[in-house]
């Protein structure tokens, strides 16, 4: 089955990408752990990513693949590709402008992200130069968006999903020669690694600019022209703008919240990249391939296939998502013990961390049926409805974030986070079903149950091996005890899990064998 094949390739490359990134934050850990550094290294970075996901990643690749797959069906290869010209000399025009605008306005946004920074003038100089040294990521990742979309309407995934890896192999031989040079204690740590972020963008450019090439895509270099198909473009993207503005806002609320409290957003940063690992290893290759794939069948107006295509997506997902999130939750603490406590982070790190991953955890599957959802109304070009719902969301999250965090301190934060992502999960399954749109067949429900049956029993052995392996997990007995325990906690928990999973059919290896393979 061609989409589960997509599935495997975004997914493995993710892996490979989330492996790299472990390396990664492990390096700055040990380098930078929770100091005035690293909180001004996030907060900088944070800002070109924030307006990545909502100008390219989100806005556009909703408004452009449906687009694309349009002229590519109705109108052949030509148009499609003049299309894709004209989308590119747009999208260029506009970010370089807001580019050059933040570049001038970097303080302003410091301010914004950050307010708790002010306090510190060094801390906040200091955000500022990374945060321009690091914008132009902004518009190289926006160019890697378009070509992205193009390479997955032609079922070529792979590329495109290596290129982030570049990210990770830069800023770690980055880290690498900090360590080198003993440089990690000085402000110019923070200065390499933003100046690693930008050079990584336009690596990775040219790794899918190179992909395109070889798959007969050579886009003209033109002007940027106020079309017909342009103004349709701008009519889809702006709600989702507006929606993936409102996702991200809500990323801003975090920061400032945790902004308030020294170490806070550094303890933050480490518990969201140990939650991206099964988010970007599941939901983003769900999205990335479901919008291309149900914009092509709904255009050949095969509805059952539609169906089809949103019943194994959402079954995929809660697959692996289900017992990754009681994974999360169960064994948090030595995750980020092992993983991080070392050098400059210290245990007090690792707890507080830890703290943050469980109650991101709770909200882990949420996240995924989003990206699940989400594709069902972008290949109907519906951006509005997404748009609507998310900025329910927010208003809640900004809410409970500020509850939340009065109650209960830094992980409040992240609950926050994990309960809006389930009141928009919600609200996208209610729309699709009372639109008709959407309907769970009988293999979903069958699976679910044997998911859910699964997961628990699994949780209740990693409960009980928690107890039995919690002293390995201290750092006194040495790196390799550590590693060993973390491994064989993991072991068991898949194990048991998948066992169960394929005792209550959820789980068929020979049949999702065929489906990767496509035999």
């Amino acid at each position: 089955m061609k989409l589960y094949r997509g599935f495997a390739t975004v997914g493995g490359m993710t892996v490979v990408s989330r492996v790299l990134g472990f390396v990664r934050d492990i390096l700055i850990a040990a380098v930078l752990g929770a100091s005035a550094i690293s909180d001004a290294f996030f907060v900088a970075i944070r800002v070109p990513n924030m307006f990545r996901r909502i100008f390219a990643e989100g806005a556009f690749n909703a408004a452009f693949v449906p687009l694309y797959a349009k002229h590519l069906h109705e109108d052949g290869e030509t148009a499609a590709r003049a299309f894709a010209a004209r989308a590119l000399a747009g999208l260029t025009a506009v970010l370089v402008a807001f580019v050059v605008l933040a570049e001038i306005a970097a303080p302003w946004l410091v301010m914004l992200l950050a307010p708790g920074f002010s306090g510190d003038p060094d801390k906040f100089r200091l955000t500022v130069l990374l945060v321009r040294i690091a914008m132009p990521y902004l518009l190289f990742m926006s160019w890697v968006a378009l070509y992205t979309g193009l390479l997955n309407s032609l079922g070529k995934f792979a590329a495109a999903a290596f290129a982030p890896s570049l990210l990770n192999v830069v800023l770690i031989a980055v880290l690498l020669g900090l360590v080198a040079t003993g440089s990690g204690e000085h402000t110019a740590a923070g200065v390499a690694l933003a100046w690693g972020v930008a050079v990584s963008g336009l690596l990775q450019v040219a790794v899918v600019v190179f992909a395109a090439l070889r798959a007969g895509l050579r886009l003209k270099h033109e002007r940027p022209q106020w079309t017909p198909d342009m103004k349709r473009l701008l009519r889809l993207a702006v709600p989702g703008i507006i929606a993936g503005g409102m996702a991200q806002i809500s990323i801003v609320i975090a920061t400032i919240v945790a902004s308030l409290e020294d170490r806070v957003v550094s303890w933050l940063y480490y518990a969201d990249r140990i939650f991206q690992l099964p988010l970007g290893l599941i939901g983003v290759a769900v999205g990335v391939v479901l919008l291309p794939d149900l914009s092509q069948k709904l255009r050949s107006g095969d509805r059952r296939a539609v169906a089809e295509s949103e019943n194994r997506a959402l079954e995929f997902s809660l697959l692996l998502t289900v017992p990754a999130a009681v994974a999360l939750f169960l064994c948090a603490e030595p995750i980020m013990r092992v993983l991080f406590e070392r050098g400059a982070f210290t245990t007090i790190d690792a707890r507080a961390s830890a703290g943050m991953l469980s109650a991101l955890s709770l909200g882990l599957p949420a996240f995924v049926v989003v990206k699940s959802l989400q594709p069902s109304f972008f290949a109907r070009e519906d951006t509005k409805t997404p748009m609507l719902y998310t900025g329910i969301a927010l208003a809640a999250n900004a809410a409970l974030s500020v509850l939340l965090f009065t109650v209960f301190g830094a992980p409040g934060i992240a609950l926050a986070t994990s309960l809006s992502g389930w009141l928009n999960a919600g609200l996208l399954a209610w729309a699709l079903r009372a639109r008709g749109e959407f309907m769970l067949d009988r293999r979903f429900r069958q699976a679910f149950r044997g998911i859910v049956l699964a997961s628990a029993v699994m949780g209740f052995a990693l409960w009980g091996a928690m107890t039995l392996l919690r002293p390995y997990f201290d750092p006194a007995y040495g790196l390799a005890i550590q590693i060993a325990a973390l491994a064989l906690l993991i072991a068991a928990g898949l194990s048991i899990y998948f066992a169960i999973a394929t005792a209550a059919g959820s789980l068929k290896p020979r049949t999702l064998l065929k489906d990767l393979l496509g035999r």
